[in-house]
């Protein structure tokens, strides 16, 4: 009897591990994805930058050694030979799909129209967006499936109870794009945008196409896996960062990701990879953005502090510092944005040592009357780095929704640096006549100087 008792107990256990085994090897095997026998052996770090952004033909700003969004995009789509894989958080390039027909949207249709046109080039093109009930966004993907296309949906509720607030694509597994534009037409029309574009440099895309996979793979799930893939584990982050020549100028460089849940062995947060740029600041901090608002708003509205402790530690333990924080403000703008700015202007309004400035950029009126944003750049640059990432600086994006950032360190150098490329762009957004000061006896309303808009955003 005690035999056969040993016997059950014996197999019970050889059973327990050949599942764990086997569910090891499966999340190794089919969680992966191909990589086109890319491998961080046999990968290019040579890489050519350009700065890309759309500024709206209302606003009389110049592009500061920048290209157009559109131009850029083009361009991506001209190189490709193999594949086009894109993450969007909405989908909305033809205007005509929300009962409208506007010249602005002219752009849109012809990029919606190239990338219809792939398989006729016998180019793959793959995407992941959302789960979402717009009938914008299912329509124009249901057009794209129609021409080739192959769809993979994330339920983004189920899984991290935010939202898939990512933007970026992959070109042949050598090129990339990360930046504030979705797949809207407005994003190459009437908002102003910014981003990167990275050519020939397939180690960086191959660290970027492992969270592509990582998407991927989620498809109408409502649950995460309890191993991820060796094959999604990050190549590179903040302590091990990619050596890399950008534009002949030495550099290094790194993905991260959020929220916590979507970043397997080594992937660098977004929200760490924030903290690493403005602890390694020496003179300025220098931040783009749409919104800032350290709160969790679920049940109970809370503080979130992780964020602004930064911000507030740097300005009071290190020395002489410059932060500059233009906010792109409307009627949505809450008005404890403009309480917590000025708490942290107010560290320094008695110290010498540091100094913070904050400034909103007006926002356009539209033909109803209210006030809607213009600028969606997410942006900071300090003095040797730079963060461009796709999330709002809100503590229910960065804790719960999905994006993706690249950080980029350069030292001084003979050559024009991306860290130098990038500050002249937000100085030149800092200086130009569509921003306001932080007024400590006014609600950010952005009421004065607005820009005239016809169309509803």
């Amino acid at each position: 009897m005690k035999s056969q008792h040993k016997c059950i107990v014996i197999f019970a256990l050889v059973c327990c591990c050949a599942l764990l085994i086997a569910l090891i090897f499966s999340a190794v095997d089919v969680w992966g994805d191909d990589e086109d026998g890319i491998t961080v052996d046999k990968c290019s770090r040579t890489c050519r930058v350009v700065l890309v952004e759309n500024i709206p033909e209302d606003l009389s700003i110049p592009y500061k050694d920048t290209v157009s969004l559109t131009a850029g995009l083009h361009e991506l789509l001209d190189k490709a030979r193999r594949s086009v894989e894109i993450v969007s958080p909405w989908w909305a390039l033809n205007s005509t799909t929300s009962g409208s027909n506007l010249p602005q949207a002219k752009q849109g249709k012809i990029l919606l129209h190239q990338l219809k046109s792939l398989r006729s080039r016998s180019v793959s093109l793959r995407v992941a967006s959302g789960l979402t009930d717009s009938n914008w966004t299912n329509s124009e993907l249901e057009a794209l499936t129609r021409s080739g296309a192959d769809v993979h949906y994330l339920n983004m509720t189920a899984l991290s109870r935010g939202q898939l607030s990512s933007s970026f694509w992959l070109v042949d597994r050598k090129h990339m794009y990360i930046g504030s534009a979705g797949m809207d037409w407005r994003s190459l029309s009437t908002m102003k945008e910014f981003g990167i574009i990275i050519h020939d440099c397939s180690c960086l895309v191959l660290d970027l196409h492992r969270i592509f996979s990582l998407y991927w793979q989620l498809q109408y799930k409502d649950f995460l896996p309890s191993i991820w893939s060796k094959r999604l584990y990050a190549l590179y982050n903040g302590d091990e960062a990619l050596q890399l020549r950008l534009d002949d100028t030495e550099a290094e460089a790194y993905i991260s990701s959020s929220p916590d849940v979507f970043c397997p062995k080594d992937r660098v947060k977004d929200i760490e990879a924030i903290k690493s740029v403005i602890q390694e600041a020496k003179t300025f901090i220098y931040i783009s953005i749409p919104d800032y608002l350290p709160m969790l708003n679920r049940s109970k509205p809370k503080y979130w502090s992780l964020i602004d402790s930064m911000l507030r530690e740097a300005l009071i333990l290190k020395g002489k510092l410059d932060v500059r924080v233009l906010i792109s403000c409307g009627d949505e703008t809450e008005p404890l944005t403009r309480n917590f700015l000025w708490s942290l202007r107010a560290l320094c309004v008695e110290s010498l040592r540091c100094s913070l400035e904050a400034k909103f950029f007006v926002p356009r009126e539209r033909s109803d009357g209210r006030l809607s944003r213009i600028s969606r750049s997410r942006f900071m640059v300090t003095d040797s780095s730079v963060y461009l990432g796709n999330l709002n600086w809100l503590g229910n994006e960065l804790a719960f929704s999905a994006g993706v950032g690249v950080v980029i360190r350069q030292r001084l150098s003979e050559n024009i640096t991306v860290v130098e490329r990038v500050k002249a762009v937000f100085e030149r957004d800092w200086h130009s006549h569509y921003t306001k000061t932080l007024d400590p006896h006014q609600i950010p309303v952005c009421s004065t100087h607005t820009v005239k808009d016809n169309t509803s955003a």
